[in-house]
């Protein structure tokens, strides 16, 4: 029994040193009557993000596209139908985080789905007229500045012009695949 113990542990060994896949997750009220995360993330982020200045007002909805765009970020460059019909796609994702990362000075090295279950935590609370847990749950060590500050700037977005250049090719992206046009 104890051989078969050290037999596995450089097995363990090699295992705790491959990288964990980049993955995320929408929570399920993102995803409500959509089948597709992914298609109903971009739709959904291309509607708040997706014009030259973004719509102020309204953190909730804010909070959710960004957290839409962040999982978008992770999980299209592995969808191979997308990235075959837009070549830039996926550069323009990466710019586009860094550029809203930077607005709301989300931690370089924050994992996307701490990003993304935190907004989302955030916009409920929003919706359901609780600021102070809002603020609460987006903790300092993802959102640098602090829950308070990140809701403000969230109410006001600065322009995101990198963000709605890619929310707005991953739609035209998503159209050209599957052929549907939704107006929004």
């Amino acid at each position: 029994m104890y051989r078969s113990i050290f037999l596995a542990l450089p097995l363990l060994a090699a295992c705790a040193q491959a990288p964990l896949p980049k993955t995320a997750l929408l929570p399920r009220d993102a995803v409500v009557g959509a089948g597709d995360p992914a298609r109903s993330a971009v739709f959904s982020a291309n509607a708040v993000l997706g014009q030259a200045h973004p719509v102020t007002g309204r953190p909730a909805d804010t909070a959710r596209a960004i957290a839409q765009m962040e999982f978008l970020a992770v999980d299209l460059p592995q969808n191979n139908n997308l990235i075959s019909v837009s070549s830039t796609l996926v550069p323009d994702l990466m710019t586009a985080r860094r550029e809203w990362r930077g607005a709301l000075d989300i931690a370089p090295e924050a994992p996307a789905q701490a990003v993304i279950n935190a907004l989302f935590a955030a916009s409920r609370a929003l919706d359901a007229g609780q600021p102070d847990a809002a603020a609460a749950a987006l903790p300092g060590n993802i959102f640098r500045r602090g829950g308070a500050a990140t809701l403000a700037q969230l109410a006001a977005p600065p322009r995101l012009p990198a963000t709605a250049s890619a929310a707005a090719t991953a739609q035209q992206t998503l159209q050209a695949v599957t052929g549907v046009r939704l107006a929004l």
